[in-house]
């Protein structure tokens, strides 16, 4: 990949950064390991009452949460005025995303800028594609969680909505994106996002919600699929939310474990959380192998 010029090339971090970043990460998967040893029978057991078949189709409902993630950008890039074929936008968006898992938030942006250059698509317009992302997840993700798991329990989550329903109004958008291309003298958007267009980003990004729900019901069953859908979608927006950590590695698992409790056995739950990453891991590592092997085949 080449390197990035000027204002977008990757930003040098401070040792003292560096350093809490990797010191977070350290801290969280320490008491994670801490809880799993803690639990370690409990764990063991509720690995073993995990089958072939649940997680299969566990696997089969990430991939196509995962393609109904690669949808809403496509959706955004489109509308900003790059629209991509299928092939070409899966490879661009799930082998950059496969960044997420190196600390830093930097790094899936730059990789898709990078490859989506080489289609055509400036770099300012993927880096808004990709940053638009964030809110639509955080206010479809939080509306998910109200819907399915209770406005009693999880009411104090209406306190974002007002904002992120703000980030999410086109006009705002445009002139936060309008304000940050001119501090970064950069050109401004060729054409700015539409609603039709942010409804539709909206659309597959409930989807998505929908299809990660599912697959934590294949590997937990007991609170229903509704309950596992908000399960799901609020363990993960927490994991959004500490981006400072690769991928929210290790929060989204103690979420998950906490939002689990009063269905699951604490060495249970987690069995589910850590079986709930590592399908999503692998998820990951096959939409983007999928990806790059059909975008080879169209540019032999």
């Amino acid at each position: 990949m080449g390197q990035l010029e000027g204002a977008e090339a990757a930003p040098r971090r401070s040792p003292v950064r560096r350093l809490v970043r990797y010191g977070f990460l350290a801290v969280a998967l320490g008491f994670g390991g801490y809880a799993v040893a803690g639990q370690w029978d409990a764990v063991v057991a509720g690995f073993a009452r995990l089958s072939w078949p649940a997680l299969a189709g566990s696997l089969v409902a990430v991939v196509a949460a995962l393609l109904g993630a690669m949808l809403t950008w496509r959706t955004l890039l489109a509308d900003l005025g790059s629209p991509l074929p299928p092939r070409p936008a899966a490879k661009v968006f799930f082998v950059g995303q496969l960044g997420k898992y190196i600390p830093g938030a930097v790094w899936p942006v730059l990789a898709q800028m990078e490859m989506g250059r080489d289609l055509g698509v400036p770099r300012s317009r993927s880096a808004a594609a990709f940053f638009l992302m964030m809110p639509i997840q955080l206010a479809t993700g939080l509306l998910v969680t109200l819907v399915t798991l209770g406005w009693d329990r999880y009411g104090w989550l209406l306190l974002f909505i007002p904002l992120l329903l703000v980030l999410l109004e086109p006009k705002v958008i445009n002139g936060v994106i309008g304000y940050a291309l001119r501090r970064l003298k950069r050109e401004p958007l060729e054409r700015p996002l539409t609603r039709r267009g942010m409804l539709t980003a909206l659309g597959w990004a409930l989807a998505g919600w929908l299809c990660y729900g599912v697959h934590l019901y294949f590997v937990s069953p007991q609170g229903g699929l509704l309950f596992a859908v908000g399960a799901f979608a609020l363990s993960w927006c927490l994991g959004i939310l500490t981006f400072v950590v690769p991928a929210g590695a290790g929060v989204r698992e103690v979420a998950m474990v906490a939002v689990l409790a009063p269905q699951l056995d604490s060495g249970t739950a987690i069995a589910v959380a850590l079986s709930s990453r590592i399908v999503i891991i692998v998820g990951d590592l096959i939409c983007a192998g999928l990806a790059g092997i059909a975008a080879r085949r169209d540019s032999v």
